[in-house]
């Protein structure tokens, strides 16, 4: 890898180890999200495939062929996904921004990461123990999202079986998770 890639190069020049390194491995964007209107919610639901305690995906490679909803984050991607957290390193690089100071290509480790509690790992839960009518229970995050920017590419952040409904100008996620079905 290139000295302080991050820095120097846009997303769009970075190389595949690169482009893997920069991910800080926080396991946000394999989270349940539900857009309405303007508004983002995000649930402490995990997708199926995170493991939770590592906070990375345990079948990285074929994850979009298993759950065709996961979305690949790529340099033409990443300026249109307003849920990515405002520490996510992809997202940092695209604005212009300085990575966190915990981010592991700073201090060598996820070590920093989990002390400031930022990896889903302690908080995260499976979707399967999620009963639909508890969702509410789960929201972690909200935010608002420029009019117009909410638009279909927010399906679900979380990798599980999920699919996005519209109906009457709000998007829900359905996730399906055994017997359970999450539907808001």
């Amino acid at each position: 890898m290139r000295s302080r890639f991050w820095e120097r190069y846009s997303l769009g020049e970075l190389n595949r180890d690169e482009w893997e390194a920069l991910c800080d491995g926080c396991g946000q964007c394999c989270l349940a999200r539900e857009v309405e209107g303007t508004t983002v919610r995000v649930y402490s639901v995990a997708c199926e495939l995170l493991d939770i305690e590592g906070a990375r995906c345990t079948d990285y490679e074929n994850r979009l062929q298993r759950v065709p909803q996961c979305h690949e984050l790529t340099p033409t991607s990443v300026p249109r996904y307003d849920w990515l957290p405002e520490t996510c390193a992809y997202r940092r690089v695209h604005e212009g921004k300085p990575l966190p100071s915990w981010h592991p290509l700073l201090v060598g480790s996820r070590h920093e990461m989990r002390e400031q509690g930022i990896t889903v790992s302690h908080y995260a839960v499976r979707p399967e123990s999620v009963r639909k009518k508890r969702m509410a229970r789960h929201v972690v995050a909200r935010w608002t999202v420029a009019k117009g920017r909410a638009d279909c590419t927010l399906r679900s952040a979380a990798c599980g079986r999920a699919r996005s409904n519209v109906r009457g100008g709000r998007r829900s996620i359905q996730q399906r998770c055994g017997r359970t079905r999450i539907r808001r």
